[in-house]
């Protein structure tokens, strides 16, 4: 067979700060000051499962556990322990398929 390797295509998928909760911005108990990565639970070529928790988050007065939406390989992380996140920022990318 010409043109097949056997191998399986690989593909990358970006995972992005979920949007906050509505009541962090209507009542602001929950999220009083700067949210901030408090610790990363992942590492590079590490597998996860979808909803495996990737970080967590504090929030001035809770501390918030972030999943990942899909499975895959760690190929990339791009945030660091102490940064501030918004939503949508770009956190790890996987390896799917």
């Amino acid at each position: 067979m010409q043109g097949f390797s056997g191998k399986k295509q690989m593909s990358t998928i970006s995972v992005r700060m979920p949007k906050y909760p509505e009541c962090w911005s209507s009542c602001g108990s929950c999220a009083s000051g700067d949210v901030f990565i408090l610790e990363l639970l992942v590492k590079v070529d590490e597998e996860v499962q979808r909803d495996d928790n990737i970080l967590t988050l504090e929030t001035g007065k809770v501390a918030l556990d972030i999943p990942t939406p899909y499975a895959g390989r760690v190929v990339e992380i791009h945030v660091t322990e102490g940064d501030t996140v918004d939503e949508g920022a770009l956190l790890i990318t996987l390896e799917t398929g």
